[in-house]
């Protein structure tokens, strides 16, 4: 009889226990990561890879994301691309084949987003890049699965040429160097139409990508009399060599840079020689939303914190909102949802604006404040902020 009791007993306890478990376990979605995580771009690889990471980890401690019926718990799932084509390429067919992902943040850099998009393309998978090549966005297939989530030189350029023009009249002719890529071929006839239009002459060179010794080529532009030595969209640390390698060998003229930005990576290699250096600058970390996104980011991780890592936060807060709006993991929900999301605001940068038809016939790219921004006294200062033309 006690034996039956105990029997009885057990079996109630176990019935007790499977009652109060969920009935199944909380599903997943993957979201894909492609960026630099090795190379000359490592640190804009960083700041995507832990800017979208703080995204899902912030959806997933408040209980995940509700797409429809079904509440996902967020995975990333991030790759290296090394900053190359092939490593774009291959990163997108991994994460679409291998890990069936239908969302892909990334990647940075004109070679490897043209490189992804050979695999997402085809396959409809939606892909949210940081390239400057016009044909990342102006393509045969009218950019259907891809949208760009930061400004381009398209964006800010002018602006940032005309406030020079007007600021520096001294400068009547500018010297840059680019790398022998996809990058460097969109980029610099594009800055030189746009210092053209101010009555700035212009002089270029190239080099292959992965060189550390500029010396050579900053001697020539040098011997071009050139008042301003431009650095364009070049990586941080290949920025950051310019600038130092510039000052050392006596060039005087102004320095900045209509791209990037990664002001603070700069000043860390150039040190003292970055002062009066200027620039793109893409965040406001002096604002409340600033302070409070840097204070969050550091007690994961200490060092710089490169000035992308929040808007790749704001590119996954986007991305989720859609899901969420779509009901729907379906790309083509989704895709019609971040259309339709204008004027949503993730807290951090500002409301979506999508912008693009008038330049790429599509409005597909995602428009955010930028700043110009100088070193001074060692401390990065802004000194204008400017909203991109809506076409």
């Amino acid at each position: 009889m006690k034996d039956a009791v105990l029997r009885v007993a057990g079996l109630a306890a176990m019935l007790l226990c499977l009652a109060t478990q969920p009935s199944h376990a909380q599903e997943e979605l993957k979201i894909g990561g492609i960026g630099p995580l090795s190379g000359g771009g490592t640190a804009w690889g960083l700041a995507l890879n832990r800017g979208v990471q703080m995204a899902v980890d912030e959806v997933n401690a408040a209980g995940g994301l509700k797409v429809g019926e079904t509440t996902y718990k967020l995975r990333l799932v991030m790759l290296d691309d090394a900053y190359t084509a092939t490593g774009g390429r291959t990163a997108a067919d991994r994460l679409i084949s291998l890990e069936k992902v239908k969302h892909i943040i990334g990647p940075i850099g004109s070679p490897a987003v043209l490189g992804a998009l050979s695999a997402t393309d085809p396959s409809k998978t939606l892909l949210f890049s940081d390239g400057f090549a016009i044909n990342i966005l102006k393509n045969d297939s009218h950019a259907a699965y891809n949208f760009r989530s930061i400004d381009t030189t398209i964006e800010f350029a002018p602006a940032m040429i005309q406030w020079l023009h007007k600021n520096h009249p001294e400068v009547k002719k500018v010297g840059m160097l680019g790398p022998n890529d996809a990058t460097g071929q969109a980029v610099l006839p594009m800055l030189a139409g746009f210092y053209k239009a101010n009555g700035i002459e212009v002089w270029t060179d190239s080099f292959d990508r992965g060189a550390q010794e500029f010396v050579p080529l900053i001697t020539r532009m040098m011997a071009q009399g050139v008042d301003l030595f431009d650095l364009n969209s070049n990586s941080p640390v290949d920025a950051g060599l310019m600038l130092k390698q510039a000052r050392q060998v006596g060039y005087k003229g102004l320095i900045w840079q209509v791209g990037g930005p990664s002001v603070a990576e700069i000043m860390s290699v150039a040190g003292p020689l970055a002062e009066g250096f200027l620039s793109l600058e893409m965040f406001d970390f002096s604002s409340p939303a600033g302070q409070k996104f840097a204070e969050d980011y550091h007690k994961q991780w200490a060092g710089i914190m490169n000035v992308q890592t929040p808007l790749w936060y704001n590119t996954a807060k986007i991305l989720f909102e859609a899901l969420r709006r779509a009901g729907s993991t379906d790309v083509d929900k989704v895709r019609a949802s971040l259309i339709a999301a204008e004027g949503y605001d993730p807290g951090i940068i500002g409301p979506v604006i999508w912008g693009g038809q008038a330049d790429y016939g599509v409005n597909h790219q995602l428009l955010v404040p930028f700043w110009i921004a100088g070193v001074k006294d060692g401390k990065e200062i802004s000194l204008v902020k400017i909203l991109p033309e809506k076409r």
